[in-house]
Parts: structure tokens; sequence; C-alpha cells
């Protein structure tokens, strides 16, 4: 059995135990989360870390990363979609990361904390405001 088979079998699980998140929300969380590292260099680099293989990624910069993959992935239905799912504010997104870590399939810094994730940004501004027409 390969990792990745071992981690989609993790999040299925995850998933499973009435957690309040739709499995597809921990599937586009590790997806955001490649995108991220291959990105991380456009991104602000703020000192809170969380721990992607042995590499730390603020909080900042995930949702950066989130929001950009979202919007990359699914265009103008971008919220609608992560609505769909259970997320509908940075603070999900956080409590997915703790899940992830919780459940060890990502790592963390002792500094680390879910309140690192609230407030990061407004979701309908987030997002439906880079489809909103620009006037002349």
């Amino acid at each position: 059995m390969t990792s990745t088979i071992n981690i989609h079998d993790r999040i299925e699980q995850m998933a499973s135990r009435g957690r309040r998140y739709d499995k597809d929300a921990y599937h586009f969380v590790f997806q955001a989360l490649d995108y991220v590292l291959d990105h991380q260099d456009e991104l602000a680099k703020p000192t809170d870390r969380i721990a992607v293989n042995d590499q730390h990624i603020s909080a900042v910069d995930l949702l950066s990363g989130f929001r950009s993959f979202a919007l990359m992935k699914f265009g103008p239905m971008a919220r609608l979609v992560l609505e769909r799912w259970g997320i509908y504010r940075t603070e999900d997104f956080g409590e997915i990361v703790f899940e992830l870590v919780d459940g060890r399939l990502l790592n963390k810094q002792e500094s680390d904390r879910k309140s690192d994730f609230r407030n990061g940004f407004n979701f309908r501004e987030a997002f439906d405001r880079a489809w909103r027409p620009v006037r002349e």
C-alpha cells in the first residue's frame, strides 16, 4: 500500500467519524498544501508556521494559498464549493489543519495555534470580489 492510499484512507476515516467537514474538504486542504509549497516564494513569510514535510508555513501563507488555490480550481464557484463542504470562514481551515495534525497527517511546531487562522479574511469578500466586474 502506498502512502497516498494510506493518506486517502486516513482522511476517509477522519471524515466518517462525524466531523463537521465533508471528506472533500480534507482532500482540498492536502491539494492546497501542495499548491502552497509550490508557490511559497510568492507568499509572505511571518513567523508563525505549520510544519509540512519538515517545512514550516505560516497560517497567513496557508490561508492565502488556500484562497488562491480555491479560486484557481473552482473560479466564481469557490466560496459555494467550500461552503458545501462546511468551510465558511478561515477558522474552518484551521480546524481542518489541526484535525490533520491530530491525525498525524501533518506536523506542527509548539507555537502553532488554531487561533492563527482566526479572521484571516472575509469569505464573501475574498471569493466573490475576485469575480466582480471592474468599473471603468
